[in-house]
């Protein structure tokens, strides 16, 4: 016979829901996004540093220090330090959001019910899944490119297709990615274990390929390209707020991947070993081998699947390229795939299982990608390129972003005291359908945001928008919350 009440135990620090009829029949409860149960907590450090090697090892990753040179007027010294500084910065709410998933096992989209309602948090996870549904289709469009280099070094009829191998290269891994993700968190765990090791060698044999064609010295002494005397530090800022930025969108849904983890202690650990470092490498990498391309193929190349596909050996290059395609996979399925299908469910469980939100990601990724499919074709002719879009991505969604991560750790750390009622997530009774609180603390930020793009005087809130939106957000939040707590001290009856 079945529970009428859900109960929940605790064994070790980590909660767990045996879920009653009160959250089975809830209309805002399926299978996929349940809290996971101890057993299924299996990610060991190792585990989460390699999800993290292998998430950021990528080619957009590898093209962000000609991004900070080029667009935020940087030397190449500058752009490293604005790296590793903004991959370390984002570690500070990548761990303190992991905590509640990693404490009840559940995913993003159930934790900001907390925060912004049980309806309301629709409204954030839309906002996030639809800049990871953009990042998955440009990443796509990596891979197809290297499903294409690889095939077009097999055989000279497929290389002749030029653009339309191309598309169909993209489709081919489009497919490959859902179906990964449609076999479960095991699958995507086991696929960046094994990747990682793969993608650090490539890596070290990218580099030993390049050194001999560049001057390190020469390199690290190129001017910037800002007005001259113009002051670094307006420059650096912006550029630091892009990078942090690139995983602003993981450092919200977080609990997505760290409802796996063993214990808090493995998350921790497993993000500091696994994100800045190889972030700086790899995009450390990225400037060296773009310097070298000259030198190695003739002409500067920025992106590593172009630079490969210039080599004249078949054989490397089918070689090459099939890691690369791995490398893409590894960070597509992982940090694209995954938030977005939670959030689609969320919407409504009932009727939104894993499969159809897998699917219908996939198919907002296919239409953001549209415009750029076509001009591949030859069908239309654009000058909108693919490296402008996703770096003005980088600096928009981060100012759109950072409220909502700094409403979460103040929600759950402050507000909350690190406590939530589980069951209660899953059902109409305990949360308000919409907080009220959480949406103010957002969108003063955003208007705040949109307003400074429009003023010589304020641009800097925009430049910095990841800070002032995650501070100015957190701090407004627990101001409404502090208030509703004394008027309700207020209201108590006196005896």
């Amino acid at each position: 016979m079945q529970q009428t009440r859900s109960q929940v135990s605790e064994r070790d620090g980590l909660y767990e829901l045996d879920a009653g009829s009160d959250v089975l029949d809830s209309p805002r409860y399926n299978h996929d996004i349940a809290p996971t149960k101890v057993h299924e907590r299996t990610w060991n450090k190792w585990h989460i540093t390699a999800l993290w090697v292998g998430m950021s090892i990528c080619v957009p990753t590898y093209t962000l220090g000609g991004v900070l040179t080029a667009y935020f007027g940087l030397t190449v010294g500058e752009a490293l330090l604005a790296i590793l500084l903004a991959n370390t910065v984002v570690l500070i709410p990548l761990t303190l959001n992991a905590f509640p998933g990693t404490k009840y096992g559940i995913p993003f989209p159930v934790l900001l019910r907390s925060s912004f309602g049980i309806l309301g948090s629709n409204v954030p996870c839309l906002i996030r899944a639809l800049v990871a549904c953009g990042w998955f289709g440009i990443q796509t469009m990596f891979g197809g490119l290297a499903i294409h280099l690889f095939l077009g070094s097999l055989s000279a009829d497929w290389k002749a297709l030029g653009g339309t191998g191309e598309v169909i290269g993209f489709m081919l891994f489009w497919c490959l990615n859902l179906w990964v993700v449609l076999r479960g968190a095991e699958s995507i765990k086991w696929l960046e274990t094994l990747s990682a090791p793969l993608l650090v060698l490539v890596g070290a044999g990218l580099l030993v390929w390049a050194l001999p064609n560049v001057s390190i010295s020469e390199l690290m002494a190129q001017p910037p390209k800002r007005p001259e005397g113009a002051s670094v530090y307006g420059y650096f800022f912006a550029g630091l707020t892009a990078m942090v930025g690139f995983w602003a969108t993981l450092s919200l849904n977080i609990p997505d991947f760290s409802r796996y983890a063993k214990s808090q202690k493995d998350q921790i650990l497993g993000q500091i070993f696994g994100l800045p470092l190889t972030m700086f490498l790899f995009a450390a990498l990225g400037v060296v081998l773009t310097a070298a391309s000259a030198s190695l193929v003739g002409e500067t190349v920025s992106d590593p699947v172009s630079l490969i596909g210039h080599i004249q050996s078949p054989m490397w290059v089918a070689l090459a390229m099939a890691l690369i395609i791995i490398a893409t996979l590894s960070t597509n399925t992982a940090a694209n795939i995954v938030s977005p299908t939670n959030d689609f469910q969320n919407l409504a469980p009932k009727w939104i299982g894993r499969t159809t939100a897998v699917l219908l990601t996939g198919l907002v990724g296919l239409l953001l990608m549209g415009h750029e499919l076509l001009k591949k074709l030859g069908w239309i002719v654009s000058e909108v390129s693919l490296e402008s879009l996703y770096s003005n991505w980088l600096l928009g969604y981060s100012s759109l972003l950072g409220p909502i991560a700094g409403i979460m750790v103040v929600d759950y750390f402050i507000t909350r005291k690190q406590t939530l009622d589980l069951a209660g997530l899953y059902r109409d009774d305990v949360y308000p359908a919409w907080s009220a609180a959480g949406f103010i603390a957002f969108g003063v930020p955003v208007v705040l945001t949109l307003l400074s793009l429009h003023s010589t005087a304020f641009s800097w809130f925009y430049d910095f928008g990841w800070f002032t939106g995650s501070a100015l957000g957190g701090l407004i939040y627990y101001a409404l919350g502090s208030l509703k707590a004394a008027r309700a001290a207020n209201l108590k009856p006196t005896v």
